[in-house]
């Protein structure tokens, strides 16, 4: 089928789109796969429009786990508007349970908001810089020649040079309808989408969520992800999330991760955003282990003007060189967030989230980054 033939199908159904269904309403309860890189969904009839999650019943859902077909149930915990049937369908983000009623082992939000809860107090806020490429069908990044990068002695060269950040033009950057589309759609649902932006290949995007504090951060990141793989259904393409998708020093895809309390965000906290610092270089490689998969993050953290290397903690002021930024703005001003710059874009939010509060917090007895003790933990 053609990707034209696709776009074809997709305007015929809009007839059928625009047809009355109401007392009844669809929700499409959305969760992660096991391998925890990919949002997956199935949608019921209720027959009537729940006016909270918690009007939304527990569904049943069967997939794959080591090669076993295992039956989870899925327990809704946050409601969106559904931007592609629209009102009064929802979109509804969900946890999930193994048989015997306990998080399942490959989702991991409950242990992020169990994490969230515990440190709530403090008010820690989260903004997520989510990028990706968009691929054709013949998996070839979308408008790509079909052979757009022959290897060299110095590594692929391309016909198409960095764009950098915020450029237009169709020599330079495809893909817009789709961000533009993406973008739309996440502001109906109630996503806390912040933005969006051109990266450094032609067919790279990226979106931001956030601010959102605790445990929303995931649950926005994650639908927000859902929304842009059927908006890329709608026309022809396929987002990757794939950190490195192919070897060229420049081009990769990153998840970076800003982060704050109440105490960082308050007159002086820049002191407490330096004490938090502190405490994450002294987890970096458990930290780089629990962010993604070793092999690619190596061939994408290697150092250099944007990007900061594997093995070595570093961290600057307005510098994206480094494992953590502090942006220059939140220098000058004493208080603010400080960026992760570590994690890739096929990261779990929830694992990065949970990762940051149980590192940089004060344990109990801490005085929000005052007289802690910094040795291993």
């Amino acid at each position: 089928m053609s990707t034209n033939t696709m776009c074809l199908h997709r305007l015929a159904r809009m007839p059928y789109l625009a047809l009355p269904t109401v007392p009844h309403c669809q929700v499409t309860y959305i969760w992660i796969s096991p391998c925890g890189k990919f949002p997956k969904g199935k949608t019921r009839t209720l027959d009537s429009e729940p006016q909270s999650v918690a009007d939304v019943p527990r569904f049943n859902a069967t997939l794959w786990i080591d090669d076993v077909l295992t039956e989870i149930t899925l327990v809704p915990v946050r409601m969106f508007r559904d931007p592609f049937t629209r009102d009064p369908n929802k979109l509804v983000m969900c946890d999930a349970l193994d048989l015997q009623g306990t998080p399942a082992q490959f989702h991991r939000r409950s242990e992020c908001a169990k994490a969230m809860e515990e440190v709530k107090d403090q008010k820690p806020w989260f903004g997520f810089e989510q990028e990706f490429t968009l691929m054709a069908l013949d998996q070839h990044p979308f408008g790509w020649r079909d052979d757009p990068y022959p290897t060299t002695r110095t590594g692929p060269r391309t016909p198409y040079s960095r764009t950098g950040v915020g450029e237009v033009g169709l020599e330079k950057i495809w893909g817009r309808d789709v961000s533009l589309s993406h973008y739309q759609a996440c502001l109906y649902a109630g996503v806390k989408i912040s933005g969006i932006t051109n990266e450094g290949g032609p067919a790279q995007w990226e979106f931001q969520i956030g601010p959102c504090e605790g445990i929303e951060l995931g649950d926005h990141a994650w639908t927000a992800r859902y929304i842009l793989f059927r908006v890329c259904e709608d026309f022809g393409v396929i987002p990757s999330f794939h950190p490195k998708l192919f070897d060229h020093p420049l081009w990769s895809s990153d998840g970076h991760m800003n982060f704050s309390t109440e105490a960082m965000r308050s007159p002086g906290g820049l002191t407490r955003i330096h004490a938090a610092i502190e405490r994450l270089a002294q987890r970096h490689m458990e930290h780089v282990a629990l962010y993604g998969d070793e092999h690619n993050n190596r061939k994408r953290m290697i150092g250099g003007s944007l990007s900061s290397a594997f093995d070595t903690f570093s961290w600057r002021t307005a510098s994206r060189s480094v494992s953590v930024r502090i942006p220059g703005h939140v220098h000058s001003e004493g208080r603010g967030y400080l960026e992760d710059r570590r994690p890739p874009s096929d990261c779990d939010p929830y694992v990065v989230c949970q990762a940051l509060v149980e590192t940089c917090l004060p344990p109990p007895g801490g005085h929000n980054g005052e007289d802690i003790d910094y040795s291993p933990l």
